[in-house]
């Protein structure tokens, strides 16, 4: 199964939303069948004849059926804009209960940045919540900020589309019902690498998430490649980037604590393996061109010492 196929909600507000999909189409589906199936009645039943040349009764005007194409379009029309207001107020206006929890979502050109506020942690680009089962309701409440431009999260099998606006933050909830890996993409051109800003979310057992929390809250360790820290530190690394623990303490790019904890780099561009790492930070350019991350023009040993030393952060 396609982990984007809006066809398979795995969340309570993508399943609301499937619901009120099947309702719009089976609506259209039923009209287009009317509205056909007479046309091609009509054309059929009252073709010209050979043999026929009179020129048909010639009617004007009926009341009934001026009546019953004026108010049969207006019954339509109040269903469905009751059915999507009742589905719109019931995913805007949930109560975020004991127990859920609230992620902060950031909207950077062209990465994502994921602050748990309750559990002291900041990381960029995977985003972990713990599976919600109905019987132990565990929904995940996001705050959506955008840091720069327009943005807009949306993973179609966990929820609708959402914008992220500059002053202006908005919301959102899921809760998913099934673990594994949903695959999400930033909706709203925001520059030029929109296309490579993709959301990564991994829903996790109760247990993994607890994991996951446990290691993402420990120090970062780093001292098994001093010279690779030397050279992240003495160069202009530290002041894009955090790493808990040491000096490093930039803001405007990704939170590296934990990097070797993700599965992908540059907001699920490549695989996060010693290859591409190693070419991310030499030529960001090659991977994502026009990407707000600079080339530092390492040498080859100096590259190759701060790849090593990322590769520590777990």
């Amino acid at each position: 199964m396609s982990p984007t196929n809006i066809f398979a909600p795995a969340s309570t507000p993508a399943e609301s939303i499937f619901g009120l999909s099947i309702l719009v189409l089976v609506t259209m589906a039923a009209i287009f069948v009317a509205v056909f199936g007479l046309l091609t009645y009509v054309v059929v039943r009252f073709r010209r004849r050979s043999h026929d040349l009179a020129e048909p009764p010639q009617i004007y005007g009926s009341t009934q059926v001026e009546l019953a194409w004026t108010v049969i379009p207006i019954l339509i029309v109040i269903a469905l804009f009751l059915a999507s207001a009742r589905v719109i107020a019931s995913v805007q206006n949930a109560i975020r209960p004991p127990g859920g929890l609230h992620v902060i979502v950031t909207g950077h050109q062209y990465w994502w940045e994921y602050q748990y506020p309750d559990l002291k942690i900041t990381t960029a680009n995977e985003l972990h919540v713990p599976v919600s089962d109905p019987a132990h309701p565990r929904p995940t409440f996001l705050t959506l900020l955008s840091a720069d431009t327009d943005h807009s999260f949306w993973v179609p099998r966990l929820a609708g589309k959402t914008d992220l606006i500059p002053n202006h933050p908005n919301s959102m909830w899921i809760d998913p019902h099934e673990t594994g890996l949903f695959l999400g993409q930033c909706a709203q051109y925001c520059g030029t690498q929109h296309a490579k800003m993709l959301l990564r979310v991994y829903v996790d057992s109760p247990a993994e998430f607890e994991r996951w929390v446990r290691t993402q809250q420990q120090t970062a360790a780093g001292a098994a490649s001093p010279q690779g820290q030397r050279v992240f530190e003495s160069t202009a690394c530290v002041n894009c980037h955090t790493v808990s623990g040491t000096p490093a303490n930039g803001k405007f790019g990704p939170d590296l604590s934990h990097l070797m904890t993700r599965e992908t780099i540059a907001s699920g561009a490549a695989p996060n393996t010693h290859e591409m790492l190693r070419l991310w930070i030499k030529n960001p350019d090659a991977l994502k061109p026009g990407s707000k991350m600079p080339a530092m023009g390492l040498s080859d040993s100096d590259l190759d010492a701060v790849t090593a030393y990322l590769e520590t952060l777990r």
